[in-house]
């Protein structure tokens, strides 16, 4: 089993590799007796020449190569934290196969256990206890489960608690708009016609803001109405100076440190849920952990089996 290990922080730039010393040429790299001189040479000396024409890196160069560094190392962490956490779904789907029978007969045999004492004693203090056992092993759905999306909440939909009576559904109220909010529509679709657009993108401008004020009209809202007429009045939306090239590389950094953070805290909710942290206990061998839990429910099962056959035995004496 893995887990995921700190990683270098995405923000953070690599180390750049150190360039290669100077010093004595070994004799293989050296011009022949004939005057020639080797084909490595010659590459390393128009490489030097290249690298000087260039002249020095520019800061958005360096940036990029911080960027590519920090996604690689993300990529590298979303793997092994999404490694982690389908060894931890693998282990919870073992754990509840074959494990799950004996816990749900541990559950039953605390119910019979509460029950035969509370029908030994007759204590409200033990009749509610076995009532809570009972409860554990057959629980209930709740009314939201019940009536899940029939229900908000101040209770049923009108419509819902209408089928459920076989009452008819009362059809919705008729909304009749005011004078004013019908002068505002008026006015609003004769300025903002998509026929009046001169190009394709103030066309689609105009189509979703025709919509909205359709909508508005629709349920009479005349205080909508008032402030799409206003938004229309202001003009569109002036459209955003685009970012320089190094703004978007820190942008992008700055979403990579974002991410990881993210991922980090999906870790670290893995390790410390109850599978994560029976997985800790046997990272190599979590097989092995299985046995040992169901060896150890089984004693627990045996013991209860045990407790209850005296409590029946003492009733019926």
């Amino acid at each position: 089993m893995t887990t995921p290990e700190a990683e270098q922080t995405p923000s953070e730039s690599p180390t750049e590799p150190a360039e290669p010393d100077g010093g004595a040429e070994p004799a293989e790299g050296r011009a022949s007796a004939d005057g020639e001189a080797s084909a490595e040479g010659e590459a390393s000396a128009e490489d030097a020449a290249s690298a000087e024409s260039a002249g020095p890196e520019r800061p958005e160069e360096r940036l990029e190569r911080a960027v590519r560094a920090a996604e690689q190392a993300l990529i590298e962490y979303e793997i092994a934290v999404e490694t982690f956490r389908v060894e931890v779904e693998n282990f919870s789907r073992l754990h509840h196969q074959k494990l799950g029978p004996m816990y749900a007969q541990l559950d039953e045999l605390d119910a019979r256990i509460a029950e035969a004492k509370a029908a030994r004693t007759g204590d409200p203090e033990d009749l509610r206890k076995a009532q809570e056992a009972r409860a554990r092993v057959m629980p209930m759905p709740g009314v939201e489960e019940l009536f899940h999306g029939w229900m908000d909440s101040e209770g049923l939909f009108p419509e819902a608690a209408a089928m459920l009576t076989d009452q008819p559904v009362r059809p919705p109220e008729r909304v009749r708009p005011s004078d004013e909010a019908r002068r505002l529509y008026r006015e609003l679709v004769r300025k903002a016609h998509p026929d009046l657009a001169p190009d394709d993108k103030e066309r689609e401008r105009r189509d979703e803001f025709i919509s909205r004020v359709n909508a508005a009209y629709g349920r009479g809202d005349e205080v909508l109405l008032r402030e799409l007429s206003e938004e229309w009045a202001a003009g569109p939306v002036p459209e955003e100076r685009r970012p320089s090239r190094a703004e978007e590389l820190y942008a992008r950094l700055e979403w990579l440190a974002q991410r990881k953070e993210l991922l980090a805290l999906v870790a670290r909710e893995l390790e410390e849920g109850a599978i994560g942290s029976m997985l800790r206990l046997a990272p190599d061998d979590p097989d092995r952990l299985l046995e040992e839990i169901a060896d150890q429910l089984l004693a627990a099962v045996e013991q209860r089996e045990a407790e209850l056959a005296e409590l029946l035995g003492e009733g019926g004496e």
